[in-house]
């Protein structure tokens, strides 16, 4: 009756009482220890630089993806951080600052009287370039 409620097999329910651990999970045990062994031996290495490891010094081959969710099960993270440099330019120190002529007044009484457009992507453009109808 709980297995209905709790929409769980009565099989998926047997198989977790009888305390027995999947081949899958004492696998991954095993390959903690190991990536433990080796983030207190050089704890500057990332979940790849330690999956390199397994392969080439260990003799063990596993996907990155297991890998990384073992380390995050573990709590195992790298101690360098990177700056993030991002692609898009600083906002504090703009390249060009264009004069604002609208104030914020949106509102056109006829129609082409007000264009707008985002042209922050474009370098070639200056705000004092566009033309300005009326």
């Amino acid at each position: 009756m709980a297995c209905k409620l709790l929409h769980v097999a009565r099989s998926a329910y047997h198989k977790w009482i009888s305390g027995k651990p999947s081949l899958r999970a004492t696998e991954n045990e095993r390959l903690a220890e190991k990536i433990e062994q080796i983030h207190t031996e050089s704890p500057d290495k990332g979940y790849r630089r330690i999956n390199d490891d397994l392969n080439h010094d260990h003799g063990v081959h596993f996907n990155d993806k297991r890998v990384l969710r073992i380390c995050r099960s573990r709590d195992i993270k790298s101690t360098i951080k990177y700056n993030n440099h991002g692609c898009t330019r600083q906002a504090k120190n703009p390249q060009h600052l264009a004069e604002n002529l609208l104030s914020r007044q949106f509102y056109a009484s006829k129609p082409n009287e007000k264009w707008l457009t985002d042209v922050t992507e474009f370098k070639w453009f200056s705000a004092t370039s566009l033309c300005r109808p009326g």
